[in-house]
């Protein structure tokens, strides 16, 4: 009853587990088994996990469900109509469960290799790399060494999380389609990059007025390298990386995303060649091109080298003459330029005034002296600071103008020019007013005039001195360009400054904030990285932040350097991994303390133990919990080292386990000879004492059966009779005993003595086997054997006396049978015989002649007798055909009486007609 208790429990419990949703691959939740107790297989998964279809298949059955009427007053559809209506919702499943089938084939072929084994995944990345790298590395021979950083993407494109787009911080997957940077080569989903694109052109546009816009073409940048582009470089179509082929289809044995051609773009920079690899992500390796080069100073013979490296140094020196004019470059063979020439030489200023020590590469400097040289005026000197030709005319020769510039004047260089008492007329600072003083040297006075002024932001106005600028205090409540932040600036006019406070938004890694300035649109993807690292930290992958809740830590290939949990001084070898180290399967080697012999057994100190005694189910409605384990030490198991160990009956020395070493039985059958010395013990193996050491192992002892049966020696041939003695040692007595045997002719029964007839050789055998009485065989002649009771055959020596005839049976003879049996004697018949012969057949003839005759007598009567009655029928027939057959009246005037009777009742009907009218 608990059984079934449970049974039922369990049932239930594992419909409740398939009736709940579970998360699947898609966008929805999958129902794996329908509500209640039992499962219905067509609303079920399509699948054994998760299906990305099942909501839609539960969905589909919900949807049926709800249009068929069930309630207790909705009519009941007829058979036809609920047959129709059982079909259509198993077609609606049936296409929801292959939609699902098939997206989760879909996605589990376009899905990234997490779950493909290690080795295998391995295996096939190494082959797609080698094919991708063949032309480089067998038809120009190019250095493996140069591919490095081009094969770090090609890792990543099949590396599971490696290749993430930065903008939605999601996996790449190979069948969804992406664009490739130019400039830092990071990949990224197309709707990403083009709605990336798009709001990066509109917050560019947004300040503009109307007129300005669409007039311009505004860039927008790479999310992770800000590289710029234009407009028209916004991505519509999905192409491979070399951009030959739009959306190159989904091929498990080239890398993702590739069209598997040569990709056959120009290397950066540009050297007339074009990349020889297959398509493939990131840039292309330096060109391995062989051409003939000279190096910079153009001095040595050219060498073919790569023309990746084409420019070489031949390390001999330059010998270039420098700009100084005097000295030659030093340096080895270099490209570019020959920089400055490093010698120190004393070198006059530009005014000729001082000397110094200077730099050969800077010939040309000046002191801080100035001219002080008499100009042509002669009443003032120079006052320029040591410069390079004349002085030049004195500042103070020529027209003059006043300090109002209104007056002219023509004086000496050594007068000064008059005010011309004019007003001075010159702006104030403020920009409105001007000048009040007369004409005077030095700057103008501020402007003191109370003018009605606005202030900045035009709200408020006051009366106040001009030159004072005028601030309210009223905060401008405008949105800056980020659009959600108050400028907050007293006196604004309006030009309201970019947002200076921090932008502050968690990233989408979830784990930094934007770190930019307020801006409108989405932040920049994070720039930070970060390391997933296996458990001991010596490997680790590089993702873009907030993906190292994603990604699986790398398979790390070192060793395991945990100390052991176990009395080992150190554990097995194993890589590095996360969790407890897998349990020891050393060689315990613990001393046993009964044998003193090492423990062979693996290691238990930690096994696991399955835990009883735990909580049991009250009922059907609790759920049974799982079953737990727990790790003890056990101890250590019986010795099995094999010890050499004898049986009790001495047959075999069997290796035995220490634990079990002992007298023990090999259960085989005594087998040691009894005193009979016929028989041996029958009883299994057990202990013997030995009374005699000289006997043996195969004497029987007291412990042994004693014989009880009779005599089983075998009796001399032809002896039918068992010895008359027990089972005793030596020959048997002779058997005295009467033998009933037959004689040769088997028809009479001798007696003899069976000793006699077991002892005696054939001849004797024969004579007493022999009756004495006539032989009653025939002989093939026919005829009784006249020799005595014999064994064998026959002889063949009739001397019967036999009757032989000749042919015709008229000549009688009587002869030897034996001459007759041989054909030795024959009867011939003579004259008489033939002529009796003769006769006899003239008689024959004469008498079948006779027979013929009377054959055909017979059958001529016959045929007459026959004829006659054939007449004799024939007239009765005839008279039988004369007798006339009498008609009767109705017979004969039928035809006449119808049509008269009819003109009677025509003429009856038309005369009652007539009396009526």
């Amino acid at each position: 009853m608990e059984a079934s208790w449970r049974q039922v429990a369990g049932g239930r419990g594992r419909a409740r587990g398939r009736a709940t949703a579970a998360p699947s691959s898609g966008n929805g939740v999958h129902l794996r088994g329908a509500g209640g107790g039992r499962e219905k297989g067509s609303v079920g998964a399509a699948g054994p996990g998760p299906s990305p279809g099942g909501a839609a298949t539960a969905a589909a059955a919900g949807s049926s469900a709800r249009r068929s009427p069930s309630g207790p007053g909705a009519p009941q559809p007829s058979a036809a109509n609920a047959e129709l209506m059982s079909q259509r919702k198993f077609e609606e499943i049936k296409k929801a469960n292959q939609a699902a089938a098939k997206k989760l084939v879909e996605e589990h072929f376009s899905s990234s290799s997490e779950e493909e084994g290690d080795e295998d995944f391995e295996g096939k990345r190494g082959k797609i790399v080698a094919n991708t790298f063949i032309t480089y590395t067998t038809q120009t021979d190019g250095d493996i060494r140069e591919l490095e950083r081009t094969k770090q993407y090609v890792n990543e494109a099949f590396q599971a999380g490696a290749m993430t787009c930065l903008i939605c911080i999601a996996s790449v997957k190979r069948n969804q389609a992406v664009w490739s940077c130019s400039g830092c080569f990071c990949i990224f989903h197309m709707p990403c990059i083009q709605k990336w694109a798009k709001d990066s052109q509109f917050l560019i546009s947004s300040p503009l007025t109307d007129d300005d816009f669409g007039k311009r073409d505004y860039s927008w940048p790479c999310p992770k390298c800000r590289f710029e582009y234009k407009r028209s470089d916004t991505p519509s179509r999905y192409y491979c990386y070399c951009g030959k082929i739009e959306d190159p289809p989904l091929d498990p044995w080239l890398v993702p995303h590739s069209c598997g051609q040569v990709c056959e773009r120009e290397f950066k920079p540009p050297c007339g060649h074009k990349c020889l690899l297959l398509c493939h992500p990131g840039p292309c390796p330096p060109c391995p091109k062989m051409v003939t080069t000279t190096c910079y100073c153009k001095k040595a013979k050219p060498i073919p080298r790569r023309c990746s490296a084409k420019e070489w140094s031949c390390q001999l020196p330059c010998g270039r003459k420098l700009l100084c004019g005097q000295h030659k470059c030093e340096n080895p063979c270099h490209a570019g330029s020959c920089p400055p020439c490093p010698r120190v030489s004393r070198q006059k200023c530009v005014c000729g005034k001082q000397v110094a020590e200077r730099s050969c590469a800077s010939p040309l400097w000046h002191c801080d002296q100035v001219c002080g040289k008499t100009l042509p005026c002669g009443n003032h000197t120079c006052e320029r600071v040591c410069h390079v030709g004349v002085c030049g005319e004195c500042p103070r020769s020529g027209k003059r103008f006043c300090p109002c510039q209104k007056s002219k004047f023509s004086l000496p260089c050594t007068e000064d020019v008059p005010t011309c008492g004019d007003s001075c007329d010159k702006v104030l600072e403020c920009g409105i007013h001007r000048c009040s003083q007369r004409c005077h040297r030095g700057p103008c006075e501020t402007c003191r005039q109370e003018v009605e002024k606005q202030c900045r932001c035009g709200k408020h106005t006051k009366r106040m001195p001009c030159h004072k600028p005028y601030l309210c205090e009223t905060k401008c409540v405008k949105m800056r360009d980020c659009q959600k932040h108050q400028c907050r600036r007293k006196c604004c006019p309006g030009n309201c400054p970019p947002c200076d406070q921090n932008c502050g938004r968690t990233l989408g890694c979830r784990n930094h904030k934007c770190p930019s300035v307020c801006h409108r649109g989405s932040c920049y993807p994070c720039p930070e990285t970060v390391d997933v690292k296996c458990s001991c930290g010596n490997t680790k992958v590089t993702v873009p932040c907030g993906r190292e809740r994603t990604t699986r830590p790398p398979k790390c290939k070192e060793q395991c350097s945990r100390p052991p949990t176990c009395h080992h001084t150190s554990q097995e070898k194993h890589r590095c991994h996360f969790g407890s180290c897998p349990p020891c399967h050393q060689p315990c080697q613990k001393v046993l303390e009964k044998c003193g012999h090492l423990c062979p057994a693996p290691c238990h100190d930690q096994a696991l133990i399955k835990q009883t005694g735990r909580h049991q189910p009250t009922g059907p409605w609790e759920q049974p919990s799982e079953p737990a384990f727990i790790q003890t030490a056990l101890p250590c198991p019986p010795c099995q080292v094999p010890i050499p160990m004898e049986c009790l009956g001495k047959h075999e020395v069997s290796p035995l386990p220490c634990h079990a070493v002992g007298p023990y039985s090999c259960k085989r059958v005594c087998g040691r000879t009894l005193g009979c010395q016929n028989h041996t013990c029958m009883k299994e193996c057990h202990k013997v004492t030995e009374v005699d050491a000289s006997t043996g192992k195969n004497k029987a002892g007291p412990e042994c059966l004693q014989c009880e049966e009779g005599c089983s020696k075998s009796r001399p041939p032809g002896c039918p009779h068992p010895c008359v003695l027990p089972c005793h040692p030596g020959e048997c007595p002779p058997c005295v005993q009467m033998l009933r045997i037959k004689c040769h002719c088997k028809i009479t029964s001798l007696y003899v003595e069976c000793r006699k007839i077991t002892t005696a050789d054939v001849n004797e055998k024969n004579l007493l086997s022999c009756c004495k009485n006539q032989c009653p065989k025939e002989l093939p002649c026919g005829h009784r054997c006249k020799e005595m009771c014999h064994p064998g055959e026959c002889p063949f020596n009739c001397n019967q006396k036999v009757k032989l005839r000749c042919p015709c049976k008229r000549i009688k003879k009587e002869l030897q049978c034996n001459k007759v049996r041989e054909n030795q004697i024959s009867i011939e018949c003579d004259t008489t015989c033939k002529e009796m012969k003769r006769k006899a057949s003239e008689i024959k003839e004469a008498e079948a002649k006779a027979a013929l005759e009377e054959e055909k007598r017979r059958q001529q009567a016959e045929l007459e007798a026959f004829e006659n009655r054939l007449k004799g029928r024939r007239k009765k027939n005839r008279k039988r055909d004369e007798v006339a057959v009498e008609l009767t009246l109705w017979q004969k005037y039928r035809y006449c009486l119808l049509p008269l009777g009819a003109v009677v009742v025509l003429v009856f009907a038309w005369y009652i007609a007539y009396d009526v009218d």
